[in-house]
């Protein structure tokens, strides 16, 4: 037994959950591992594994599920934790992923849909959500978009010249927007590989809530574009532009202000994931990160459409190439 697995074995017997038979869940794109437990007598649950020797912390998760928890959502009940060894023991919510749901009955997209939008409004309206978060301002905007040239440009000639450039542009993406409402809690990865349906809770129970340690204070726009945007499965525009007239309604204020906002947002966290998914295979060797770049470019483009952003538009089309076979091809050969 690995000295990891002692502490784990350790850790269950603390929690009561000794004997419990485990199995793998799927993990994430971080150093996270999840796994299982079904006991005889207590049920099912989750094990977080999140070693800080891998630069793992799960406080702020422990911190985000109690307030989100607070709130009456359906953050999983912590059941037991060793934050100093980096172990949560987690109710399991269980396998009705709104990707997985969809998959199995297409036509329930628009209600799950509407039901996550509706919890973001929910959320955002809730008074003093976003009180003590660090922000999600424009200095980390800027820093994020900086792993455009830093991962992704690897293998394009002159990609270190081109991180100043793409700042600054970001820069005045940004001062274009309108001054920026109050800031709301921003989960970040609101996606709907981390949401799940619990259709025996009422309201906005009905959605379990995954992934959201890395929470901010930023622009309400940011989550509809996580969710919409989503670069793990194709959402149709329809879909798109329905959900986003929901969340206007539901929200009100200035319509265009919002959509600029979304379209400026949506091209920052874009270019932010070309980054983050090259360098998942460049630095961390998983290569099936690759196979999603043409979707994020895909977003990206429709976000650089919107008229407000014709120079970053410009740049992108004349420094970045595109994520087509032939480039992923080299990326995966500056990974070997």
């Amino acid at each position: 037994m690995s000295a990891r697995e002692a502490e784990i074995a350790a850790f269950l017997s603390v929690c009561g959950w000794s004997g419990a038979w485990r199995a793998a869940l799927a993990g994430d794109a971080s150093n996270r591992r999840y796994e299982r437990l079904t006991h005889p007598r207590l049920g099912r649950a989750v094990l977080m594994d999140a070693p800080p020797a891998r630069g793992e912390d799960v406080r702020p998760f422990q911190q985000v599920t109690a307030r989100l928890r607070a709130m009456g959502l359906s953050a999983p009940e912590i059941l037991g934790a060793d934050p100093a060894l980096g172990l949560l023991l987690l109710e399991d919510l269980g396998d009705a992923l709104f990707a997985r749901m969809v998959r199995g009955d297409p036509g329930a997209e628009p209600t799950l849909y509407a039901a996550a939008v509706d919890l973001i409004v929910a959320l955002q309206d809730t008074p003093g959500a976003a009180i003590g978060l660090p922000p999600y301002d424009d200095a980390v905007y800027r820093r994020e978009v900086s792993l455009l040239p830093e991962w992704y440009l690897q293998a394009a000639p002159g990609a270190a010249d081109r991180g100043d450039t793409l700042r600054e542009l970001m820069q005045e993406a940004l001062d274009a927007m309108q001054s920026p409402p109050a800031p709301v809690m921003v989960m970040r990865d609101y996606h709907a590989e981390n949401l799940v349906w619990l259709p025996d809770r009422t309201g906005h129970a009905r959605i379990g809530l995954l992934d959201y340690q890395d929470a901010l204070a930023g622009h309400p726009a940011y989550d509809l574009v996580s969710l919409l945007e989503d670069a793990r499965r194709d959402t149709p525009e329809a879909l798109q532009e329905a959900m986003v007239e929901r969340y206007i309604a539901a929200r009100g204020g200035d319509a265009a202000a919002f959509r600029h906002a979304y379209a400026v947002l949506g091209a920052q966290r874009n270019l932010k994931i070309l980054g983050i998914f090259t360098r998942l295979w460049l630095r961390d060797g998983k290569p099936q990160y690759l196979d999603l770049l043409p979707r994020v470019w895909g977003h990206l483009r429709r976000d650089l459409s919107h008229p407000a952003l014709t120079g970053l538009a410009a740049w992108v089309a004349r420094e970045v190439p595109p994520p087509d076979q032939a480039y992923r091809a080299a990326l995966r050969a500056a990974g070997c």
